[in-house]
Parts: structure tokens; sequence; C-alpha cells
């Protein structure tokens, strides 16, 4: 059996981390990115998720910035997503030193993008990040940074997404990201149950326990939060000691 994955999430606005809240982005998190990384590098984590949040591409170039810097720095594999179009886009982040790369919109309007991208660089690199609203099996998909809900079933969409050649799903609720109430672990479980490829749990985690739900209850390959680690007590080391005790089999 593979060992689950413990994976903290910077959300990054213009450059500069924030925290998100229903996928509301107005508080400024005062860490500098490599800060945050040099912290993860010594709690030992198993991956970093670095997401751009940014209104529009005005200040793209500081996200590019932000990846070369964390590829450097960074001793675990590096996902980067948000505004990522076209093949060219991923790789330019691929080239900038990210070892996967998260579509989003841009796959749910074009599914062949997935295709293109898994035919191109490999399915290990190709993430699809599927962000979700509503409960209790009336979840839909929302595009454009959570503003546009399409009326789709996130489980079709992640089937779909694995048949098109996505290597792992990182799945959001938005009604929960940033709330502290616990992941959506039935949404969890419904997206887990659908496909054969890792989904890594996302939206709603801030305590230990939470993460140990994400993966014993919801079935997720991997527990991903943000808000929680934007404090230097709580760190991932902790974390995993929690999760071991609770019986999971970390890395």
């Amino acid at each position: 059996m593979l060992k689950k994955r413990l994976i903290p999430v910077l959300v990054l606005r213009d450059g500069t981390i924030v925290r998100s809240v229903n996928f509301k982005h107005t508080n400024i998190i005062h860490w500098k990115p490599s800060t945050a990384v040099d912290f993860f590098n010594k709690w030992a984590v198993d991956e970093v998720v670095l997401l751009d949040v940014s209104r529009d591409q005005t200040n793209r170039n500081k996200f590019y910035d932000v990846v070369s810097e964390l590829s450097r720095k960074c001793f675990v594999p590096l996902t980067v997503g948000g505004w990522v179009a076209s093949v060219e886009d991923v790789r330019s982040l691929l080239r900038l030193g990210a070892d996967k790369v998260t579509l989003n919109t841009s796959a749910v309007y074009r599914p062949n993008f997935v295709a293109e991208c898994a035919r191109a660089f490999g399915s290990q690199c190709i993430v699809v990040s599927i962000d979700v609203t509503g409960s209790s099996g009336a979840w839909q998909v929302v595009v454009n940074r959570g503003t546009e809900p399409i009326g789709r079933s996130p489980v079709d969409w992640a089937k779909q997404a694995e048949t098109l050649g996505a290597g792992e799903i990182f799945l959001t609720s938005i009604d929960r990201e940033g709330t502290g109430t616990g992941y959506d672990l039935e949404l969890v479980r419904a997206v887990v149950d659908a496909v054969n490829i890792p989904v890594i749990a996302f939206g709603g985690a801030f305590t230990w326990q939470h993460l140990v739900d994400g993966i014993r209850i919801g079935g997720a390959d991997a527990a991903a939060a943000a808000n929680v680690f934007h404090f230097t007590e709580h760190s991932t080391k902790k974390a995993k000691e929690f999760m071991r005790t609770a019986g999971i089999e970390v890395r």
C-alpha cells in the first residue's frame, strides 16, 4: 500500500501569500514564500502546492519568480497552478522547476487540453484541480477562481479527467475552504470511489484530526491544508506524528 501524503498549500495573490476563506483572498500572510518553504523543508512535508489566485495576469512575472525561487529551495515535489491555459504555460512552469502542474478552468472548457498535456509531459506531471460547491450529492463544479458554477458533477468530471490522462485530482470544497470545519468527507469519498488515480483532499482542514479523517473516512491519498500551516507552532512534523499515532502510514 502506498503511504499517504501531507501537503501544505501556499495561496498567492500578486506574488504574496494570502489567507483564503471560501475563495476570498483578503488577508495577507506576512511570510515570504521562500520562508514558508524553509519551514516546510524542516518540517518534513511530502509535497508543496503553489496556487496563483491573482485576479488577472498583470503581475504574472512575480508568480514565475516565486516558482523559480522555490524550485531551487524546495526539497520535495512542487506542484504549481493558476492561470494555466496552454501547453506552453505548462512547459514554462516545468522549465521554471515545477514537478507537476494543475489544470482547472481551461481543462473544463477544453477537456482535450488535459490529453494534450498528458501526451506532451506525461500523466505524472498533470493534476486536474476541481473546485466544488454544494453538499450531499448536489455538488457542482465551479470555475474561473470560484466565480462560475457550471452545473456539472465533480464525480463525472473527475472520471473524464482520468480518462483524458490526468495523473491526480486536487479536490477543493469551496464551501469548506478556509472555514476550519474539516473536509467535505462525503464529497471526497464520492470522488475517490469514482477514480483509480490519487485524490488530494483540500478545503476546511484546521486540526490534525481533520487530516486523519480526510484519509481514513474520505479515502484520500493525500491531505492538503493551507491556513493551518501559516502558524509555525502548527508544524507539519506534529501533524505527521498525530497521523502516525492514528495508524496512518505516512511518508
